[in-house]
């Protein structure tokens, strides 16, 4: 078990890593351009696209290596060692799915607010952009792929809605089977030791992980896309403080009742860890990780509510929707009626839930939302360019808020035992 020192030390390097990479690989997009220069054709062939690129997706592939049996080990580890009622069980995941519904579409409308007030799509040149848009899963598909047909092939899939619902079963089961099944439930209590012990030994390398990221992706992209884009991103970027601040703010101060620099002290860790992957499932076992040893959260409690958040709470994302859509109609001169306002709410709202699985979710709940007011895709061809950069502050937003709401519902039961001095 690492001292509080040495998390201390761990989060320190990690943002140092952060800015390293962002210093590197800007100057290298401007010094070492690839197609200028016999340098720069090596530089991007041995170290960004070779050595950074082998680094990078080594970390984020041990990232994304723990979370299936981290999230069903922890899940069914906390509720079969709980010895809690099925009752109880079911009010806590009605007020935590409740929670994350009501702060997305807070989060929505934000945004909308934001979007209409500095109008970021105002004078913007549509010019030729085209995208296509990924078939969205109907709501028949949503409801029916809760369950895992073959909980074998949503291990294999990574489909984590199908994995907790099936963790959800079992965790069930070895509560009511009772003494019977003490080996089992012996044998996911220490499974789950073991669990954190490997999320532990990853996280000694995210330092290095953090900078082979950002590096590339700064030495790839550079600042250029920004700054034809940079009112659209001022206001992402301002809505997403907003949300924090108006929604965030008072949940973690009345809701869980903890000082808010105490609380952002404390998970600064994940927070550096969503902005460099841009992946809330890859940061899901330092999020675990850090409300149990440093927020006092049982691990019950969080193994339930991080899973899902991760799942289907997405505010980041939503506020993107809101500010895009906003953009996008600026650019056509669309004006949005009240109506469209809370049709654009809903149908972002709802979307977040079902979208978790699909490959690049945001994007496909945007579409959703467009069509739902009537407008086109072809301005989400001029926001794929900075897409990258803002979806790390999003993702950011988004393993915050699950952060907050699990510490609001630990509290809320009596279970937050926020420590004087975090255990780490």
């Amino acid at each position: 078990m690492n001292t509080p020192g040495a998390a201390g030390n761990l989060t320190r390097q990690i943002l140092v890593a952060l800015l390293l990479g962002v210093l590197l690989g800007g100057a290298s997009h401007y010094l070492f351009p690839a197609t200028e220069s016999a340098f720069g054709s090596l530089w991007q062939q041995y170290v960004t696209g070779g050595l950074l690129a082998v680094i990078a997706s080594l970390f984020v592939a041990l990232l994304k290596m723990l979370v299936v049996p981290l999230v069903f080990i922890s899940l069914v580890a906390g509720i079969s060692g709980s010895n809690a009622e099925i009752s109880r069980l079911g009010r806590l995941g009605t007020l935590t799915f409740a929670l994350y519904v009501c702060t997305t579409a807070v989060a929505v409308l934000i945004a909308l607010c934001v979007g209409s007030a500095l109008q970021p799509g105002a004078g913007i040149a549509l010019g030729n952009v085209t995208y296509t848009a990924p078939a969205p899963p109907s709501v028949m598909d949503i409801i029916t792929g809760l369950v895992p047909a073959n909980p074998v092939a949503a291990f294999a899939q990574a489909n984590m809605l199908q994995v907790i619902v099936f963790a959800l079963f079992v965790g069930v089961a070895l509560v009511k089977t009772g003494e019977n099944a003490r080996a089992v439930r012996q044998f996911f209590a220490e499974a789950d030791n073991v669990m954190l012990s490997l999320v532990s030994m990853v996280m000694r390398l995210a330092p290095v992980g953090v900078f082979a990221l950002v590096t590339r992706l700064f030495a790839d992209k550079g600042f250029d896309l920004f700054a034809g884009l940079a009112w659209y991103a001022g206001a992402l970027l301002l809505a997403l403080l907003l949300h924090v601040a108006l929604v965030y703010g008072p949940l973690i101060v009345f809701g869980a009742r903890v000082a808010l620099r105490d609380f952002f002290r404390r998970f600064r860790e994940p927070m550096l860890v969503a902005f460099s992957t841009a992946s809330s499932a890859a940061t899901l076992p330092v999020t675990l990780r850090t409300v149990e040893q440093r927020f006092g959260v049982p691990r019950d409690i969080a193994s339930f509510t991080l899973p899902l958040g991760a799942t289907v709470n997405m505010d980041g994302t939503a506020i993107m929707q809101g500010v895009a859509t906003c953009f996008i109609a600026q650019a056509y001169g669309v004006d949005l009626s009240a109506g469209a306002w809370l049709a654009i709410i809903a149908t972002a709202t709802l979307a977040s839930i079902g979208t978790a699985a699909v490959p690049s979710a945001g994007l496909v709940t945007l579409t959703l939302v467009l069509t739902q007011v009537g407008l086109p895709f072809d301005a989400i061809g001029l926001i794929l360019g900075i897409d990258r950069f803002l979806d790390m502050a999003r993702t950011t937003v988004n393993v915050t808020g699950d952060a907050v709401v699990t510490a609001v519902i630990a509290r809320r039961e009596g279970r937050l035992a926020w420590p004087a001095e975090p255990r780490d």
